[in-house]
Order: structure tokens, then C-alpha cells, then sequence
């Protein structure tokens, strides 16, 4: 009787036992999820928050009658990443399996695939606006654009923008000159400028910027014979000098990292961008049918 009592409590702490264990595993499971699908967007409220007063404001109160549904989603690396000790690598990657997943649900969803160039000229009234249009946005130029996205980008026929540091192509993680030019030849990529060194501009002096963004956009005319008319600020940092300065320069758009998917003249020179995360199918084009009209 005592070896039934004792064996029926040792099976039921068992159970208990394998229950916790459980309820562990389910909810670091929803936890890992929760990370991989859910865009970064804390940097950019804190970004959004260290703006200059009259950049917020036109955050806040851009006309909706202006505003063109432009979602512009961000992207760094598109790797299989071999470290996993690499923290920013991971929180700024999606692996290659899922960028083509996302773009085959956008494919059959009837998005249009658009450069940033392209949008300007839409922006100027020189072209239409094509149904469901979506831009692909790549910064910085590493490796990993000609190696994993340019192959995904060619086999499904899409467009996309990738924003190039001048001054790090050739770098042990980033593309090659010959690398950058196969891109080029591609026909489906537009380039855009991403400054010489990566500095974050807000707050640089005005010589550093003009340098960084001038600079960025001569380099890459010249060695690849295109014409560069986006920009895209390192670390989501600009002000209104740094605004004015890609005005300057001839630039007809800029990219932020501010979240939001409402485009228009009055944020075409620091336009909003979202972090699609890991989402494919359902979720990816649920999540894009929200209605993002402002970064508040």
C-alpha cells in the first residue's frame, strides 16, 4: 500500500515535473518568436524622439491627401549566419530561406516591386504609381547581396535598392568592386549612396557631411558609370543639415529607419522603412496591411 502511495506521488511530481518543463519550452518558444518576427522598432522611437522639432512635425502632421501607401521594407544582411555569438548580425539578419519566402508571398499578392529611384519619379509626377507598389531596400553592401539576394532577386524577376559605403567596398565583409559591378549589370538593382565611412550625421560638422554625402555619390558615378539618386543616412542619424545637404547633392529621395509606410513630399528626403523580421505569407501581408500613415 505504501509502495502504491509512494509510487503514485513520485509519478504525479513526474507529470508536474514534465508539465514546468513544458510550459518552459512553450513560452521561451513564443519568447524566440516574439524576437524574429517583431521589426526593431525601440532604436527608432528613440531615434524619432532625438529629432529636431520641425523634422517632428512633419512626422506628425504630413497631409494624408499628399500621402502615398508605399511600403519600403530594410534589410542588412540575408545570410546563413555561421556565428551565432554574432549579436548584431543575427538581430539584423534574415536568413535567405525566408527573404525568398517573403518575396514569393509579395510576388502572388500582386505587389510591384520598385527602386527608390523609381519612387522619386513618382514623387516628381513623372511616372505613375504602379498597383500594390513595394520597395526592397538593402544597406551597407556586404557580401552576402551578390552571394544569397542578387540569385533570389534574378530567379523571381524583382527589383530592389542597395545602398552602398563607398569607401568599404572591398572590405573582408563586404562586396567586391567586381561583385558590386555583376550587381550593376544585373539591371534589377538601383544603387544608392550610404556615405564613405558609415558616420551618423547628426550633428557633424557641415564640412564631414558634404564630405560623406558628396563624396559617397561621385565615387560611385564614376567607377560604375550610373546615375545615384538615393541616399540612405547610417544608423537612421540625419538632422535638417544633413537633409539639406542630400538636397544639395541632387539626391531626388532618402531612406531612414523611421517606422511608418505613408510616403510623401514632405518625407521624401528622410522616406519611412519597416523591418519585415522573419513574416511570410498570411502574417507578412497581413502586417503590411495596417495602416502605418505616420510614425505616431
Amino acid at each position: 500500500m505504501h509502495k502504491q502511495l509512494l509510487y503514485g506521488a513520485l509519478t504525479g511530481i513526474g507529470f508536474l515535473a514534465l508539465f514546468l518543463v513544458c510550459i518552459f519550452v512553450v513560452e521561451h518558444y513564443k519568447d524566440e518568436q516574439t524576437k524574429i518576427t517583431t521589426p526593431v522598432l525601440e532604436t527608432n522611437k528613440t531615434m524619432v524622439k532625438k529629432l529636431p522639432d520641425a523634422i517632428k512635425k512633419q512626422l506628425k502632421y504630413a497631409s494624408p491627401s499628399a500621402t502615398l501607401r508605399v511600403p519600403i521594407l530594410m534589410y542588412h544582411y540575408v545570410e546563413n549566419i555561421q556565428n551565432p555569438k554574432d549579436r548584431l548580425r543575427v538581430e539584423l539578419n534574415v536568413p535567405p530561406a525566408i527573404f525568398e519566402q517573403q518575396v514569393i508571398t509579395l510576388k502572388n499578392a500582386g505587389y510591384t516591386f520598385m527602386t527608390a529611384k523609381e519612387l522619386g519619379e513618382v514623387l516628381d509626377g513623372k511616372m505613375a504609381l504602379p498597383p500594390k507598389p513595394i520597395l526592397l531596400t538593402f544597406d551597407d553592401g556586404h557580401w552576402d547581396f551578390e552571394t544569397d539576394v542578387l540569385p533570389i532577386l534574378e530567379k523571381y524577376h524583382v527589383k530592389a535598392t542597395s545602398y552602398i559605403i563607398s569607401g568599404f567596398i572591398g572590405g573582408s565583409d563586404f562586396m567586391t568592386s567586381q561583385e558590386l559591378q555583376e550587381v550593376v549589370n544585373s539591371g534589377l538593382v538601383d544603387v544608392g549612396a550610404h556615405t564613405v565611412d558609415h558616420l551618423s550625421l547628426a550633428g557633424l560638422s557641415l564640412k564631414t557631411v558634404e564630405y560623406q554625402v558628396d563624396q559617397s555619390k561621385v565615387w560611385l558615378e564614376k567607377n560604375y558609370h550610373i546615375n545615384v539618386v538615393s541616399f540612405a543616412y547610417p544608423n537612421g542619424s540625419f538632422d535638417q543639415q544633413a537633409i539639406q545637404v542630400v538636397k544639395a547633392d541632387r539626391f531626388s529621395t532618402a531612406v531612414s529607419t523611421v517606422p511608418g509606410i505613408a510616403q510623401n513630399q514632405s518625407n521624401r528626403f528622410f522616406l519611412y522603412r519597416l523591418r519585415p523580421g522573419y513574416r511570410t505569407g498570411p502574417t507578412l501581408l497581413t502586417w503590411l496591411s495596417q495602416n502605418y500613415f505616420t510614425a505616431y
